[in-house]
């Protein structure tokens, strides 16, 4: 059997099974464990083995050991044919047998061989890592891969310049109490964070993109790879999932090596063998026979393993008798134990002692429930007096202020009916204008032209909402804020709400209160009449997409589900969650007694008062980002370009409404006696006026310099949000 010519390996050692099934490379002889080669010289990297990464090293060519069937690294760039000739002195081969069992036999140079047995279990990783000790020599570990077809025999060369193919982590939990963490196998460093170096630890995705540790990236301030600023935006389940499959040796066969920091923790031979998946490790060690115990009889006894606490317990010389609490001073080992229990006086009386204990335990537990009973009465009494004092002074208060608005009101019915009269006169002088023709022919074509741009934030602006009783408009934005608009008065930002940690996707007001979904997970309650937040909700696992409110109830919409929360004053308490989504729930509508949610291709009705799906409409043109509901239709904007309308009696999609080429982010809707007017924002930076009445586009507005992706309507005022981070109003 010759070596690889041209194939240049990535790996520090060759293995070669006896198997005829392995994959031979292309142009050579020999057949290999899974390896994948790549030609060149100099290409000293690194190998995958299936998923796993071995370490590399410097390649040069093969070295065959004599009467064996393997291959090691020769002569490279550095002095190896010395270590060659003078440290390569000892073997290592290790046979996988029937069951869990392992045999490790060590040859060293002198012709000497020990065996070295261990167990594996059947949750063991594929590959057996073990760490031969000797008094003389210190082999590495080596980890190899098993097959459950038949046995393999691998052999292994080792040089003092070696590296080791299984390396140990060390992942504290808290600086002052590490935990370790010794893997069975190397895991890929594609597992491992680029901040902290080790396997990841409740990995995360940031806003760059990249995944690193939750803690890594809530204390660093940039990236790695890019230098951008670092923002957790959402946990990383598929790389959680994958490290909880990597096998580790259990805590009780690990021990600590050297003093420095961090700890580094190596396999402990008189340890716990057993080796089991990162996710089970809890499972495992909670029942581990290796667990350090203590003597239930007495501390002072020396500290035990699991497994032979129930023989110390037979000649434990520290039993106490039962009735000790009692009284009684017996303290003696197992056979006198059972002797004095004959004679103890106690013993007869156990049963009224018991029912006395228990009576003791009944009234102690009363006791303090009166106590706490008490305690609260008096805590009330209290907030009672003063609740009291205060109604008596906001009563007094209120009743000023009613004396002076009534005096107003009077003043302002005044100036109204002086106003009415006016304006009657006007419009008769306007409808004998009218019917003498000198005003012209009426033209009921509306076109919108922007009036104005609000300016403010500092990042792109994704949703929009409007406080009709006070003419207040709010905005979320990239840049974590809610900013609040005078639209009425003075047309300037009357004050910003900050409280998020992350991007603001939806806004919401049911009654004086608003509330804010944001991408950190939580929505917030703010009190519209003083501008303060008053709640914070951890609603969900993902990104808050979008906020609906109906019948005193919030809906919100997330990743595969929806969420029904009771408003109770600025509480908010989980009612039911809807499930069966397929995808992100981006959009929600809320219109008489039906709730209208959008996600992958599909728009589902349900019954607001039961909470029930009552109707499943198919769309295409993927993921629908919006919807609308007219006094006729059903309308939809799709990740595709399109817009479908659907009749709202029938069910069945009368128009598909095309003319955007990009995302359709948001629709909107303005009713009069005479048309319906629909409003669509797009990716493509504009926005378009549909009129229903014949399902066509009757007007395209071009002012935004980025994709318009909000909008809002307002006693006939149109306001839009875009990417670049302004807010237009737009009117007839």
């Amino acid at each position: 059997m010759l070596p690889c010519g041209p194939c240049v390996p990535f790996c520090l050692l060759h293995f070669r099974v006896q198997d005829s099934q392995t994959p031979a490379l292309p142009g050579c002889s020999n057949r290999h464990l899974g390896t994948r080669h790549r030609r060149g010289p100099g290409s000293g990297l690194a190998e995958v083995l299936g998923e796993r990464l071995l370490w590399s090293w410097p390649p040069g060519p093969w070295v065959p050991l004599a009467g064996a069937s393997s291959w090691l690294l020769g002569p490279g760039s550095l002095h190896w044919k010395e270590q060659m000739d003078c440290k390569i002195q000892t073997r290592m081969e290790t046979t996988f047998g029937p069951s869990f069992s392992a045999v490790t036999t060590i040859t060293k140079a002198d012709g000497t061989s020990t065996y070295k047995q261990h167990r594996r279990t059947p949750s063991s990783s594929s590959s057996l890592a073990y760490s031969p000790r000797d008094e003389e020599d210190s082999m590495p570990p080596i980890s190899t891969p098993r097959r459950s077809d038949s046995a393999i025999s691998v052999r292994s060369l080792h040089s003092e310049s070696s590296m080791s193919l299984r390396s140990t982590f060390s992942l504290p939990e808290e600086e002052e109490e590490p935990e370790p963490l010794v893997f069975a196998e190397q895991p890929s460093v594609k597992l491992c964070c680029q901040l902290c170096c080790s396997v990841f630890k409740d990995p995360v995705i940031t806003t760059c993109g990249h995944t690193f540790c939750r803690r890594c990236a809530l204390k660093s301030e940039k990236c790695p790879v890019d230098n951008a600023k670092l923002t957790v935006v959402v946990n990383n389940i598929a790389v959680a999932e994958q490290i909880g499959e990597l096998f580790i040796h259990c805590r009780h066969g690990c021990r600590a090596v050297g003093g420095g920091k961090p700890t580094v923790f190596e396999v402990d031979p008189r340890g716990c063998p057993f080796t089991i998946k990162l996710s089970a490790r809890k499972d495992h060690e909670g029942s581990c026979d290796y667990r350090p115990v203590r003597c239930p009889n007495n501390p002072s006894c020396p500290p035990l393993l699991k497994m032979n606490l129930e023989a110390h317990l037979k000649e434990c010389e520290h039993i106490k008798c039962p009735h000790s609490k009692y009284g009684c001073t017996f303290i003696g080992n197992q056979d006198t134990y059972e002797t004095h229990l004959e004679t103890c006086r106690f013993e007869g009386l156990k049963e009224f002692l018991q029912q006395t204990d228990d009576r003791f335990h009944e009234m102690h537990v009363a006791l303090a429930q009166k106590d706490q009973e008490i305690a609260f009465l008096r805590s009330m009494l209290g907030k009672l007096s003063e609740k009291i004092d205060q109604l008596e002074k906001s009563l007094e208060l209120k009743f000023d202020v009613l004396d002076e608005n009534q005096s107003k009101l009077s003043e302002d019915l005044m100036e109204f009916r002086r106003d009415a009269s006016m304006l009657n006169d006007e419009l008769s002088h306007i409808n004998a204008r009218l019917n003498m023709g000198i005003l012209g022919s009426y033209d009921p074509q509306q076109i919108f032209k922007c009036k104005g741009t609000f300016v403010g934030h500092q990042g792109p602006v994704w949703c929009l909402c409007v406080y009709s009783m006070g003419d207040l408009l709010f905005s979320g934005s990239s840049d974590k804020t809610i900013k609040v608009w005078d639209t009425c008065t003075t047309y300037k930002c009357q004050k910003t709400l900050e409280g998020h940690d992350g991007i603001v996707l939806a806004l919401c007001i049911q009654g004086c209160k608003l509330y804010s979904g944001s991408a950190d997970c939580t929505i917030i309650v703010w009190d519209i009449q003083n501008l303060q937040k008053v709640n914070t909700i951890r609603a969900h696992d993902n990104p808050v997409c979008t906020l609906v409110s109906s019948h005193n109830m919030l809906f919100s919409g997330s990743l595969k589900a929806i969420k029904v929360w009771d408003i109770v004053g600025t509480e908010l308490k989980l009612k039911k969650e809807l499930t069966g989504l397929n995808h992100w729930v981006r959009a929600l509508v809320a219109a008489q007694s039906y709730l209208y949610s959008g996600s992958y291709q599909t728009i589902k009705i349900w019954d607001i008062r039961t909470l029930d799906c009552i109707h499943v409409l198919q769309t295409s043109g993927g993921s629908v980002y919006s919807i609308a509901v007219t006094n006729h239709h059903i309308v939809c904007g799709t990740y595709e370009n399109l817009i479908h309308v659907w009749d709202i009696e029938s069910k069945e999609q009368v128009r598909t409404l095309t003319g955007h080429v990009g995302t359709v982010y948001a629709l909107a809707v303005i009713s009069t006696p005479d048309q319906t007017k629909v409003f669509s924002a797009s990716y493509d930076r504009s926005l378009r006026v549909w009129s229903m009445d014949n399902m066509i586009c009757t007007q395209t507005l071009l002012r935004h310099q980025g994709s318009v992706t909000a909008l809002a309507v307002s006693r006939g005022r149109l306001f839009s949000g875009a990417v670049d981070s302004t807010v237009k109003v737009w009117t007839c």
